[in-house]
């Protein structure tokens, strides 16, 4: 991601800001793409995880669908071409204004995720002389061993209906004229790097869409949901994920049935290594017990350390930039440091004791694999500047 002539270009601008790798995004939607179109699979990227707009022009040069969770994403997948026929639109709190806008556009599904909402939907449609189609998201109950703030596929989750609630669900849609039913919707949680766990998710699949041709209904389309993990640990050895692996699990273990549609929602995996964030040291802090890097970036540039307890790798490029002589001596300085933001917060540290170069004042700082829900999550706490982006073409 990084070479001298980046990092010079770097030295004149002001930080902090997210630098996109565009070549590498290309990349990694190229063997998305062909990893999926073997098999005929549909994948609509998850716009929660990144809408900087150059980044959705290069998704959407693809032919990629859209997963959207709000009515603004769904507005903003269609402001950025595209294609309205491949939108879904998810999410546990969808509003009336949202609902009626969306179908408004004719998008291609809804992704419902209460019987109330069934209810709601149908009566908006009703009201536009519409037929809404919809996929009904089922709570599975699969663990997908990943952090617990980032699992939504248990019964103790707020997301989609559970599978007592079946019968309801059933009883619900034969009621309401105005909706089509197309399909089931899944989606156990985010950041999986265990394959094993989407083999369990296949079997329930499986039974369900059993449950729903055995009740009368013709299930179209299955839709697995996404959340495959990427590696933020070694982000230049592995700046692509297993999108071939990932892809086979389901191609061997999902029953598909002739005329079936198997859908995916890929959002992290797609765009995670295709951005760092930038930042300068301010200060150094030399304690007795502790050493701190002052950033002039922190949690309101980039939350997820703080909210997720996530690692994220820290570097300097200033000291590790140069020749290999030099990089040798000066990683032979080796210190340990807490590496914090501006913040008016105890909680805005990015890292703690970090084994970095010995580091100064005005050195350059890339926090790496921060594509995917960096830029989308900042905010203006403490009156702070909007974090801008820089692009490697």
């Amino acid at each position: 991601m990084f070479n001298t002539n980046t990092i010079s270009r770097f030295k004149d601008l002001e930080t902090p800001f997210y630098y996109y790798d565009l070549g590498l995004l290309r990349h990694t939607l190229d063997a998305c793409k062909m990893a999926s179109d073997q098999y005929g699979f549909h994948v609509h990227y998850a716009m929660k995880a990144n809408f900087n707009p150059k980044v959705l022009e290069t998704i959407q040069s693809y032919g990629f669908g859209a997963d959207c969770v709000s009515g603004n994403e769904v507005k903003a997948a269609i402001a950025n071409d595209f294609d309205k026929s491949k939108v879904v639109f998810a999410g546990v709190g969808k509003s009336d204004k949202e609902i009626n806008a969306a179908l408004d556009a004719d998008i291609f599904c809804f992704n419902v995720e209460s019987i109330q909402e069934l209810s709601i939907i149908n009566d908006l449609a009703k009201a536009k002389n519409k037929k809404a189609k919809v996929a009904i998201r089922i709570n599975p109950n699969v663990d997908a061993q990943t952090h617990h703030f980032i699992t939504t596929g248990l019964d103790e989750n707020k997301f989609g209906i559970n599978i007592w609630q079946l019968n309801d669900v059933a009883e619900t849609l034969r009621k309401c004229a105005s909706l089509q039913f197309i399909g089931i919707h899944f989606h156990i949680g985010s950041q999986i790097t265990d394959l094993e766990v989407y083999k369990n998710l296949c079997t329930r699949i499986n039974d369900m869409q059993d449950w729903f041709e055995d009740h009368g209904f013709q299930v179209k389309v299955l839709n697995t949901g996404g959340g495959l993990g990427v590696d933020y640990h070694h982000p230049d050895t592995n700046p692509i994920p297993n999108f071939e692996g990932y892809f086979k699990v389901f191609k061997d273990f999902l029953k598909v049935k002739p005329g079936q549609e198997v859908h995916f929602e890929l959002g992290r995996a797609m765009v995670a290594q295709s951005s760092a964030l930038i930042a300068r040291v301010l200060y150094v802090k030399i304690g007795q017990k502790k050493n701190f890097l002052v950033l002039d970036a922190g949690m309101t540039e980039l939350i997820r350390p703080m909210l997720y307890q996530a690692y994220q790798k820290i570097e300097n490029l200033s000291r590790e930039s140069g020749s290999e002589s030099q990089i040798s001596n000066l990683k032979s300085q080796i210190f340990k440091y807490d590496v914090v933001g501006p913040i008016c917060e105890s909680t805005d540290c990015f890292q703690k004791d970090v084994e970095l170069p010995e580091s100064f004042r005005g050195d350059l700082f890339a926090i790496r694999t921060a594509g995917a829900y960096g830029e989308v999550m900042a905010s203006g706490y403490n009156l702070r500047d909007r974090v801008q982006s820089v692009y490697s073409e």
